[in-house]
């Protein structure tokens, strides 16, 4: 017992004091930062960022020559900035890239991380009247690597601690406010995905984590894909990452939450 306790007094404490001003230290991958500058010379008509780009998260506009990234698709591979002979794209540190609304997550040239983060998500009264205090959350892995499972994992670990804010994932999608999804969801899961959907008690709410739920990844054009239960019910938070970082799922919720 003593033993015990002289450890826990010299370690401390293990949990991030403040996960709201965490940050994450390069490399790595968070907010994409594009140059709103077109490509000069030869260049004018280099695809290179595009055509290297394994999820096609990123458009060109032929007329400005400018780029954009929809970073529910990108897997943050940096793929496009090792191609890029000019420089255009760059990734920060900054990890804190969910939103309520898909379209918000296409990043046009010039856009700041700040720029980003005062718009991405609405949080609405009923949701933090509801779930302010207390939100349990059923995960399934439609089909996933296990890559987002295993950071979701570790957001109740003494590190990030999510428990403290009333957010955890429960065994049973009864005892569920919603379902956090990761993965493609392949059609031998889809009939899961929407199962557990169904057990959970109303009002739900329903959570993409990573590249793979929110677009279907490099998995998109894949014919074992049975997306259609995104087309039947509303989708209320969409939380990007290959895989997706415990901090951003975090710092996601809670902005959701209205905390």
């Amino acid at each position: 017992m003593f033993d015990m306790l002289k450890i826990r007094i010299n370690q401390g404490s293990q949990a991030i004091k403040d996960v709201r001003k965490a940050v994450i230290p390069l490399p790595f991958r968070g907010f994409p930062v594009i140059s709103p500058q077109e490509c000069k010379g030869d260049n004018k008509a280099c695809n290179a960022c595009l055509e290297g780009c394994p999820t096609n998260a990123i458009h060109i506009n032929q007329e400005t020559r400018k780029l954009s990234i929809d970073i529910g698709k990108c897997v943050f591979c940096g793929d496009c900035v090792r191609n890029c002979k000019e420089n255009k794209i760059a990734f920060s540190n900054f990890h804190k890239i969910a939103a309520t609304n898909p379209n918000t997550l296409v990043l046009e040239a010039g856009m700041t991380p700040e720029d980003f983060y005062s718009n991405a998500i609405k949080a609405r009264d009923q949701i933090k009247k509801i779930f302010g205090r207390s939100l349990k959350l059923r995960q399934v892995s439609a089909a996933g690597c296990n890559g987002c499972e295993m950071e979701l994992n570790a957001c109740s670990n003494v590190n990030f601690d999510m428990q403290r804010f009333g957010i955890e994932f429960v065994a049973s999608p009864r005892h569920a406010d919603g379902i956090v999804i990761t993965g493609p969801i392949s059609q031998n899961m889809s009939f899961a995905v929407e199962d557990t959907f169904n057990a959970v008690p109303q009002p739900r709410i329903v959570i993409l984590v990573g590249s793979c739920a929110i677009s279907g990844g490099v998995f998109a054009s894949s014919p074992a894909l049975n997306r259609e239960f995104l087309e039947k019910y509303p989708v209320d938070l969409y939380i990007p990452g290959c895989p997706t970082h415990p901090l951003t799922f975090i710092n996601g919720v809670l902005d959701f939450l209205g905390q």
